[in-house]
């Protein structure tokens, strides 16, 4: 029994003590606890050899920073450049006078609008007075409804913008009668001049299509005195004579500077418009255009196209210079 018992003893002492001599050999090889020449890990060993290589690097890292700041002011002076060149919209604000001309949208129209595209085309209203050489008395009236809930929900800085006069009334219950013009493209009336002591009303409608005549209608019911931008007289278009909201401002903002109704029409109208000036359509009238009626619409063939194109006014290049430089300033000056 004892003869059994004794070698089982001897093996168990033995592997206890093949572990104890492993675990002083690894306490030895810890950093500062052995004499002489201290052993290291390989795990240590990798990170002295990246502390090593950050050090090394130090100053390339310095350098290429340095670098990399000058890149991007080198990039910014010349974008700059390029945009004081590029756009003759970007005015000095001292050189602004403001104009006593009092532009209105009128936002009573709450249960009829397209509520995300009118505020959209609002925004577009705000910037593009903002940055004018002759900006305007700018109101929004009627505000409230979906209009307002729709700008606090996702444009919430609209309660610090400057020039611009936000009131819950309608326009009639602070400016008199007799100072105000409805805007409409159903007025008989064709306006010839801005009268800078007037009121001018355009309503916030953004698919007018669908409400046809309702803006003259509430003009004629209140007595207001209501008119037309003489479009028709400078601009043939392929299209309804209806405007976008901010296209009319922006037109009114363009006569302000130049007092020329052409150059702003054709500074301002979008390319889809198709417009081209009213003489120029006659001329080519006499050839070229063919016209087929297809339900209730007009088709021209390709001729009439290829005439359009070539019969852009020089002011095209300027109008796609504001378009583009107005697109990418908006929400820089909302915000």
């Amino acid at each position: 029994m004892s003869s059994e018992i004794l070698p089982a003893f001897s093996e168990t002492s033995n592997v206890e003590r093949k572990q104890d001599l492993n675990e002083d050999q690894e306490e030895n090889q810890k950093p500062g606890l052995g004499e002489g020449f201290e052993p290291i890990s390989k795990r240590q060993m990798k990170k002295l050899m990246k502390q090593k290589q950050w050090e090394e690097q130090r100053e390339l890292r310095k350098q290429k920073r340095k670098e990399k700041r000058k890149r991007k002011q080198l990039e910014r002076q010349c974008q700059l450049e390029s945009n004081s060149e590029g756009s003759d919209r970007k005015r000095i604000r001292r050189d602004v006078v403001y104009s006593p001309l009092r532009l209105i949208i009128d936002c009573s129209f709450d249960s009829l609008m397209d509520i995300k595209k009118l505020h959209k085309q609002i925004q577009r209203c705000y910037a593009e007075n903002r940055r004018a050489l002759h900006p305007v008395q700018f109101y929004l009236t009627s505000h409230g409804g979906q209009l307002k809930k729709n700008m606090d929900e996702n444009d919430k800085g609209w309660v610090n913008w400057k020039d611009i006069h936000i009131k819950p009334e309608h326009y009639s219950e602070f400016i008199q009668k007799e100072d105000l013009v409805y805007l409409t493209s159903d007025s008989p009336n064709v306006l010839k001049e801005l009268d800078e002591s007037k009121a001018y009303v355009i309503g916030g409608l953004v698919d007018h299509n669908h409400h046809k005549g309702l803006t003259y209608k509430q003009a004629s019911e209140h007595g207001i005195d209501h008119a037309q931008l003489p479009l028709g007289n400078f601009v043939k278009m392929n299209s309804r004579k209806v405007l976008a909201i901010n296209h009319v401002f922006e037109i009114i903002l363009e006569y302000l500077e130049t007092r020329d109704w052409q150059e702003a029409f054709f500074t301002i109208l979008p390319q889809r418009k198709g417009a081209v000036p009213t003489d120029k359509a006659c001329e080519s009238s006499s050839h070229d255009k063919k016209f087929t009626r297809v339900e209730g619409g007009l088709n021209s063939d390709s001729s009439e196209e290829e005439n359009r194109n070539e019969l852009d006014s020089p002011h095209k290049e300027e109008k796609q210079d504001k378009e583009n430089s107005t697109e990418s300033t908006v929400n820089s000056i909302l915000h």
